[in-house]
Order: C-alpha cells, then sequence, then structure tokens
C-alpha cells in the first residue's frame, strides 16, 4: 500500500511547548548539578524526578552517576539494570555502567560495557577513549590502535556536530536537530551536519527535506559513498525509483564491500517498479548468503505474494517469523493474505507474544493485528475486536495524523475549485485520456475494480501511483503552513502552459510502470486512493482522464480500514473518530466534485459489484469508453501483479462473503456509529 499523505512530524508538536520547556529545564539542572559536582543534590533532585514520572530516562541515568560518585557503585549499577530493562538501547546508560566496572577495577566487564555502547552510538568520544586505554592495559594493541583512531575522527569534528550525532543515535530527535540545526545556520555547508540533518529528516519521514540537504552534500563531496547511499534511500521512500537506481550502481561499481546493504536497496527500487521477477532473483542471492536474515525472507515473501505465488509466499513468511522470534509483521503478513488460517501452534505462540514484556512497540502492534485476524476466522469476534482496538490504539500513539489538516484541505478544495473556476480553464491541460484514476477510501472494493479492468485487453493495471502526490508536494512548497496552506489556491495562479505542463509531467513520469503488458496499451489505472482529495488539480492536468469513485458502504468500509494495518500511510485508519471523520471528509468532498464537475466521475458502489457483478462491469467499461469483454467479468482468472491488500481475494471468484462480515462485530459498533452520524444514510446521495 503505497503511503497517503501525512503530516510530516516536523509540522505538528508532539508535546506542549510548557511540557518540553520542562524537560530542557530539568536536564539543564541535573547538568548543572553534575558539573558543581553537587553530587547529594543531584541525587536528591533525581529522586524527586523519578518519584513523579518514574520513566524519567534523563533522571536515572543521572541518579546512577551520583551514585558511582558518592561511591556507592552497586547501588549505581542496580539503578543502571532499572534503566536498562526500559531502555535496553540507551547507548549512555552502558557507557556509565564501564565506568562503574573502571571505578571497581573490573577491567573486562568494562571493557563489554563500553564496547556496547560504541556499537549503539558511535559518537561517544569519552567510550572510545575509556577503550583505547583500557585495550592498551589488557595488551590488546590493535583494538587499542582501532579506539584510538575513532578518538581521533571525532575530535576532527566539530563537537556540536558529535554531540548532536550523540543524541541522534539515542534516538533523541528532539535535542539533535535543535543543536544541528542551529550549527548548520551559523556555520553553512559542513558536511557532516549537512548529513546528520537529513537522517533526522529520513528518521522524521522528511524525505523532501532529507533529499534537498543530500543532494547539495553530493555537489560538496560527490564521493561520499554513505550520504550517496542516504540519498538512494530518500530516492526509494519518494517513490523516485528510477532515480536510486543509478546511484545504487555507482555505489556498487565503487564500494564492493557494502554490496548486501547495496543489492537489498536495489531490490527494492525494483519492487517498487514492478520488476517483482528481477527484485526476486536478487532477494534469493541474498539469502543463499545469509539464510537466517528475517527481513530477506519478509521482502521475497511479499513479492511471492504480488505474483500470485502463495504457498511459496507462506514458507517465506514462515521462515522470517523461525529466523526473527517476536517479528510481528512475518505473523501480520501471513494474516494479510487474508486466506492464510493459522495452526493451533501458531495461534499459541501470538498469545504468548502477545503477553510478552520484552516485544518492541513495532512488533507488539503487529501481534495485535494478526492475533485479531487469527481470532476473527475462530469466531471469538469479542476477544478479535479487543486485539484491533489494541493495536490501533498503539499504532495511533506511534502516528503524527492530525484531521485538522485533512479537513482544512478539504474546506480550501471547496472554496478554490467552484464551477466557474473550472468554466475559466476549459481546455487547459494536457489532451491525453491515457489515465483512468480509481479513488475513494482504502478497503472500498477499488482492488476489485482495478482488477476488473486489467483484465481488459486495452487497459494496463500498475498500483497506487503517488506521482500526483509529487506534484502537490511541489505546489504545495516547503514548510507549509497548515493553517493557510499555498495548496490549493496556487492553482488559481498557474496558467494553461503550466497546467498542460504538469500534466505530460504525470504522463512522462508514470511511463516507468507501463509493462505489465506485452504490447502498449492504451490505458492505465493509477489506484491511488487518496486521490479524490485532488481531483480538482486532476481536472485542470488531465482533463480527460477517467475518474471512479469506488464506494462501500460506511460502516463495513470503516471497520474493514480499522481491521488492516498498512504498511505506509493512510494515519487516518487507526481510530474510530479518526476514520470516521475522514469518511464524512470524503463524503463532502466527492460531493462538491460531483456539482461542480457532473459526469466527470463514475460512482461505483461495492455492493452493486457483488450483487450484479456483469451489470456492474458493463457499465464500467462503457464509461470508460471500451468494448465489452468477458475476461472483465472472469477477472479472478487475469494472471497479473497486485499489491494490495485485497491481492488474494480479486484471485478468486465474486463472493458475498465481505459484505455483510462487519455485522459480527455490531455489539461492540455502537461508537463507530455515532461518530459516523448522517453518513450512514447520505453516502448513496
Amino acid at each position: 500500500m503505497a503511503a497517503s499523505e501525512t503530516v510530516a512530524p516536523s509540522q505538528i508538536t508532539p508535546t506542549s511547548p510548557r511540557a518540553a520547556a520542562d524537560a530542557d529545564g530539568d536536564r539543564a539542572r541535573l547538568r548543572n548539578l553534575l558539573h558543581a559536582r553537587q553530587f547529594g543534590e543531584l541525587l536528591g533532585v533525581t529522586d524527586a524526578l523519578i518519584a513523579t514520572e518514574p520513566a524519567h530516562v534523563e533522571a536515572q541515568l543521572f541518579r546512577a552517576i551520583a551514585l558511582r560518585l558518592l561511591g556507592r557503585v552497586p547501588d549505581a549499577l542496580a539503578a543502571l539494570a532499572t534503566l536498562e530493562q526500559q531502555q535496553p538501547k540507551f547507548s549512555r546508560l552502558y557507557e556509565e555502567r564501564g565506568q562503574c566496572y573502571v571505578a571497581l577495577r573490573q577491567a573486562p566487564e568494562a571493557i563489554t560495557a563500553f564496547d556496547r555502547a560504541v556499537r549503539l552510538n558511535y559518537a561517544l568520544p569519552t567510550s572510545w577513549s575509556m577503550l583505547e586505554r583500557l585495550f592498551q592495559m589488557t595488551g590488546r594493541a590493535e583494538d587499542a590502535a582501532t579506539a584510538a583512531g575513532q578518538v581521533a575522527t571525532l575530535r576532527n569534528l566539530p563537537r556540536e556536530v558529535v554531540t548532536a550525532t550523540g543524541y541522534f543515535l539515542d534516538g533523541d530527535l528532539d535535542n539533535a536537530e535543535l543543536l544541528i540545526r542551529a550549527y548548520v545556520l551559523k556555520h553553512g555547508d559542513e558536511v557532516e551536519a549537512m548529513r546528520l540533518l537529513a537522517r533526522i529528516g529520513m528518521a522524521r519521514k522528511v524525505y523532501d527535506d532529507a533529499e534537498i540537504l543530500l543532494e547539495a552534500l553530493l555537489e560538496i563531496a560527490p564521493d561520499y559513498r554513505a550520504a550517496r547511499a542516504e540519498y538512494a534511500e530518500v530516492l526509494i521512500e519518494r517513490y523516485r525509483y528510477a532515480d536510486a537506481l543509478p546511484q545504487i550502481s555507482r555505489l556498487l561499481a565503487e564500494d564492493p564491500s557494502n554490496r548486501h546493504f547495496l543489492r537489498s536497496l536495489e531490490a527494492n527500487a525494483l519492487v517498487g517498479l514492478g520488476e517483482y521477477e528481477r527484485a526476486m532473483a536478487i532477494y534469493r542471492e541474498l539469502l543463499a548468503a545469509e539464510p537466517a536474515d528475517a527481513d530477506l525472507h519478509l521482502s521475497l515473501a511479499h513479492v511471492l505474494k504480488t505474483l500470485g505465488r502463495t504457498p511459496e509466499a507462506v514458507e517465506s513468511y514462515r521462515r522470517a517469523a523461525a529466523a526473527r522470534p517476536g517479528f510481528g509483521d512475518a505473523y501480520w503478513s501471513l494474516a494479510n493474505l487474508k486466506t492464510y488460517r493459522f495452526t493451533d501452534a501458531e495461534l499459541a505462540e501470538l498469545r504468548a507474544l502477545e503477553k510478552s514484556p520484552s516485544l518492541s512497540p513495532t512488533d507488539r502492534f503487529h501481534v495485535d493485528f494478526a492475533l485479531g485476524k487469527a481470532l476473527e476466522d475462530r469466531g471469538e469476534y469479542a476477544e478479535s475486536f479487543r486485539c484491533y482496538e489494541r493495536g490501533n490504539e498503539r499504532k495511533r500513539v506511534l502516528s503524527h495524523y492530525a484531521p485538522e489538516i485533512i479537513e482544512i484541505n478539504t474546506r480550501r478544495q471547496i472554496e478554490v475549485c467552484t464551477r466557474e473556476f473550472f468554466a475559466a480553464r476549459a481546455g487547459v491541460g494536457a489532451p491525453d485520456p491515457d489515465p483512468i484514476f480509481i479513488v475513494g477510501l482504502p478497503r472500498s472494493g477499488s482492488t476489485l475494480i482495478e482488477q476488473i479492468l486489467a483484465s481488459h485487453s486495452q487497459v494496463e493495471g500498475t498500483q497506487e501511483l503517488a506521482n500526483i502526490q509529487h506534484i502537490v508536494h511541489t505546489l504545495r512548497g516547503r514548510e507549509p503552513d497548515i493553517h493557510n496552506p499555498r495548496y490549493p489556491q496556487v492553482l488559481a495562479e498557474l496558467g494553461a502552459a503550466e497546467f498542460r505542463g504538469l500534466g505530460e509531467r504525470y504522463l512522462a513520469t508514470t511511463r516507468v510502470y507501463r509493462h505489465g503488458k506485452p504490447d502498449p496499451v492504451p490505458f492505465f489505472i493509477d489506484k491511488m486512493p487518496n486521490n479524490f482529495r485532488h481531483l480538482g488539480l486532476i481536472r485542470l492536468i488531465l482533463p480527460n482522464a477517467k475518474i471512479i469513485d469506488a464506494r462501500r458502504e460506511p460502516i463495513a468500509c470503516c471497520l474493514s480500514n480499522l481491521k488492516q494495518l498498512f504498511a505506509k500511510g493512510q494515519e487516518f485508519t487507526y481510530g474510530i473518530d479518526d476514520i470516521a471523520r475522514y469518511y464524512r471528509t470524503y463524503l463532502e468532498l466527492m460531493r462538491h466534485w460531483n456539482d461542480v464537475l457532473p459526469g466527470w466521475i463514475l460512482r461505483v458502489q461495492h455492493e452493486d459489484v457483488v450483487e450484479d457483478l456483469e451489470g456492474s462491469v458493463r457499465r464500467i467499461l462503457q464509461f470508460c469508453g471500451l468494448a465489452f469483454e468477458p475476461g472483465c467479468v472472469d477477472f479472478h482468472r487475469t494472471v497479473r501483479t497486485v499489491r494490495t491488500a485485497s491481492s488474494e481475494q480479486v484471485r478468486r471468484p465474486i463472493n458475498r462473503e465481505g459484505v455483510e462480515q462487519w455485522k459480527n462485530f455490531e455489539p461492540w459498533l455502537g461508537p463507530l456509529k455515532d461518530a459516523l452520524g448522517d453518513a450512514l444514510t447520505r453516502y448513496r446521495d
């Protein structure tokens, strides 16, 4: 599932300014007391902070430091053990543990601790310096030289860059960004600072900023291979797969020692381009060398699923789960086949994992969704619904979705894109009739419509293409004001030549995806559901495109989304209020498009397709100007790649199974019905 348009984390404030100020104040106070060597007072302050906030990481670390400096080393080690249970990847706790063992004159234990610290966070000068000394003391001259080299490297970097890198590697993005952004503004084009700022952007999923920074960095330092590899990663995240491949090829020629990572990256780009056979060959080659790599097994399984080779996909998903205990994504991927049924033993494994205290947050919500599907298939609907609820709650906590942004955009679309606005711009755009856009919500029956159309000899199914959203990002500009966005108002400033240019750009950039049939065909499908929000733009740049609104009864559609864990995007699906608001917004905007562009959009109700398949097929084909072909009714016989969650379902004959499936959960759907309100009836208007 391609990513929906979401708000970059830098555009919203996850905590209140007051909370952020309090955290900064706590940190400064702890450091001031440490520098003043007021260790007793420092211990008292940390105890007070932990009493009110038991998970306060900085307070727990500084408490251990205070205990060590007060001579209470065993107590310090006990405090660090507690912290490790909460934050097992926090590098500075291992650095402090190393200091404790130095105080106890236990060199082997100190080396182990400092080594663990630098493996998690290479930007720790103190740990490297201590390792250099300890290696010298224990006669490990080669290791001492390596540590000395790392010390020298860090000393040659600006102090702010080293400190910010340490924050970044420990997951403290806020402090890392604050420090490094200030440094870049003051000192300009320092490549390590630019790279770090780009890496922070990647971590925050602000890929446009990261791309700009890395492009500028590579202009200055074209031989910086690590930065070029990150640039290729960013291009892939931005769906610029064809642009990523030359970067990867250059790196493979220059840096064969990094072949495993680069070939994995190459395979990911090929998957994005729909070159599944080539990608599969790479994954198999890499697995021959690394047979226990769980991620490679998972990636291979995804390709096999897309190609319709379900038994092989199941086997690869199982191997991924076996290679990494607790690998939630492997279990969810099995569940996401929709046709797979977990064995009793696998269900027991899922139940055990759900209760495991060591499971990561990401693995945990994957297990929640997988267990929800396993129990649903067994008719245990009450417990299944609780699992889906837990999974949604845990995923929503990690999301930065803000429904207000979607609603503001909808109001602006309605204000700008009036009937008069389009009449004044009649005839603009690229005249090509090639694209058929299928829009709506995910899980609305759009994959079924795509499969029907792609079964026609004159139509090629591609995938959920992000090209319209790329154009939107360009029009929106960098660092958009979410309360007064530049898009869609900017559409009023563009002329005929610009609209035509954008249409031609869309057609040119989507051509790379049109290779699924042996001969070129006139039409292709873009099934990105979120494009319903940009039909005004599409009308202006591609006026002869066909638009199909895939619509499904609201309770069934919203519940299906609440039960679905998407690979990327679609962040509005992880809460009853969010999905209901989004559905209502969708109805409002589609009503507007139908009012101002009458006859341009065909609405296809999923339930009608199920009840009258041939009649619906004929209606869809007639709208698209296509002759009837029986293969469109026998869509399940069409052999093609399908990337969405419905891939296995559209490879079977049509059935009513999913139409009233939501009724199994009806006892728990009162809040959803209340949130949907009159959408329960007006979706047919």
